[in-house]
């Protein structure tokens, strides 16, 4: 952590404009009441006395939590208003990662759209390829084989459980319990250690393409994955034996971090966060895509909006994620894993060899691209994080003309400076790290 405090050309190259918190004394009474914890369905006498700090601006002092630092889980920078150790306001300012994802989609094909797209939210990228395909599926109106259906459901539940082993881990970390990081990061290399099998890497996998998915499931997948579902489950109990009764965990997370449901669906919050104030909103189950509607799982909720709730609720999950695997196991119908369109989808690459035909089919496909119907789309889906969408804008050429990612962990940043407000700078980390934000999402 550093104060803004310092040399002027120090303080005029590391400025960021208007995403800054600004001296109080500077800070005009609107600004003040939405870094306050101002809402937008707040009335107004609601929020006048939310703004109400006894302190002077003297008496008060602004520090940077990041953008180096490691409970900041990338490159976040938090701005705290401090008295003493308790937080008054916060403000987190984004930007530093600035990839420009959304343009590099409209200079890129829509076959290869799934390789821009897989880096955003580089703990789950089969979400963010699924996403992509989803909406470019829906414009072109195609209907995916069963196969390819369930196995895409597959692989973003075994996604699901090993991102939210990642939360676990740096979860634990930083709140002191660094035991944790060992075990979560030793389960999810588990799981990596199967995509790497199935789609020939670890992370960024471009697996899941328009029309299904890019090769099928290979030799032994079954025992491979069953062997994990049968040996995580003891596993969890010791999470839960650590963590979960721990008294000076229960210190630390719970009271922490409170968010109301109102305060969340006004923000737009979703995913765990917002199913910890006990808004039982899960997409799987309000909007089912793939083949949700057919499996059997419980959407996990909690009561009091604090880190705890969102602790207990990503540790839950896990084991729903579980049972939807092993049915997806269980059912894995047989058949095409993608569907046969020549318009959409390359020959397979035995056929290369053999035929001219096949081997120009292929060169144009990669090279030029296919065409999409004109139109526009939103789709959905219910990443680790929350509501992940997708739109896009076609003009009828092989790319699209517009293309933009509601990424989860950006609208749920504007959550933290009403966790943050009247907790201390301890509990800013805990708060930040039951936010659970990827920037690679926030800054795509």
């Amino acid at each position: 952590m550093t104060t803004t405090h310092g040399p002027e050309w120090l303080r005029a190259e590391t400025d960021e404009g208007r995403q800054e918190l600004t001296d109080r004394r500077d800070t005009p009474p609107h600004e003040l009441l939405r870094e306050t914890g101002a809402v937008l369905r707040m009335s107004e006498a609601e929020a006048a006395r939310l703004s109400e700090e006894p302190a002077a601006s003297d008496e008060t002092m602004i520090i940077n939590m990041g953008p180096q630092h490691p409970s900041t889980h990338g490159v976040l920078r938090v701005m705290l208003e401090l008295r003493g150790e308790e937080v008054l306001r916060s403000k987190p300012v984004i930007g530093y990662l600035h990839t420009g994802m959304e343009k590099t989609g409209e200079d890129l094909t829509y076959l290869q759209g799934p390789t821009n797209v897989t880096r955003m939210d580089y703990a789950a990228p089969f979400f963010n390829e699924l996403v992509y395909c989803m909406a470019v599926e829906e414009l072109i109106g195609l209907e995916l084989p069963p196969r390819a259906v369930w196995m895409r459901m597959l692989l973003c539940e075994l996604n699901r459980m090993s991102s939210h082993f990642l939360f676990q881990a740096t979860n634990g970390m930083d709140i002191g319990a660094i035991s944790m990081m060992l075990y979560g990061w030793r389960e999810r290399d588990e799981i990596l250690q199967v995509f790497e099998k199935i789609t020939g890497l670890r992370m960024n996998h471009n697996f899941i393409r328009v029309g299904g998915v890019a090769a099928d499931l290979p030799d032994g997948w079954e025992d491979d994955v069953l062997r994990m579902l049968d040996a995580f489950p003891p596993r969890l109990d010791e999470y839960d034996d650590l963590l979960t009764g721990q008294p000076i965990w229960r210190e630390r997370t719970q009271d922490v971090g409170v968010i109301t449901a109102e305060e969340a669906v006004a923000l737009g919050a979703t995913g765990p966060i917002l199913r910890s104030t006990g808004v039982p909103w899960d997409l799987r189950r309000t909007m089912p895509y793939l083949a949700y509607d057919e499996v059997d799982f419980d959407v996990v909720v909690g009561s009091y909006g604090d880190a705890f709730d969102r602790y207990a609720i990503r540790l839950n999950e896990i084991r729903e994620s579980m049972k939807i695997v092993r049915q997806c196991v269980e059912r894995m119908p047989t058949g095409d894993y993608r569907v046969q369109d020549k318009k959409v989808t390359p020959p397979p690459r035995s056929r290369i060899d053999e035929s001219m035909e096949a081997l120009i089919h292929h060169f144009k496909l990669f090279t030029e691209g296919f065409k999409v119907p004109e139109g526009e789309v939103y789709t959905v889906v219910e990443s680790p994080r929350g509501e992940l969408g997708c739109y896009i804008v076609s003009d009828g050429g092989p790319r699209p003309y517009r293309m933009h990612i509601r990424g989860p962990s950006f609208v749920n940043l504007q959550t933290l400076p009403h966790m943050l407000r009247g907790g201390l700078v301890a509990d800013a980390v805990a708060a930040i790290s039951s936010v659970d934000p990827i920037m690679g999402e926030v800054d795509r």
